[in-house]
């Protein structure tokens, strides 16, 4: 498999992908360069999209849970 279409590289591609745009959506907040109420609103779900998004990649790039629980579980049947 290349490295090009390695499902993990893909992954990091695509989020840095997204966290260039809410970078920018946010720069356009911070600069005022919103003309009425439907556009702020309309680039704040953008906002909240893109740092859910960013969210379940991160999710995937870094499990919380442990990959093997025998270690941990106490057995009570035999």
């Amino acid at each position: 498999m290349s490295e090009a279409t390695d499902p993990v590289n893909v992954i990091y591609k695509f989020k840095r992908t997204m966290q260039e745009q809410l970078d920018a959506l946010v720069q356009t907040l911070a600069n005022g360069g919103i003309d009425n109420m439907t556009e702020y609103k309309y680039i704040l779900g953008k906002i909240h999209a893109i740092d859910l998004i960013n969210q379940e990649l991160s999710n995937l790039l870094e499990p919380k849970e442990p990959n093997n629980d025998d270690d941990n579980v106490t057995r009570i049947r035999k």
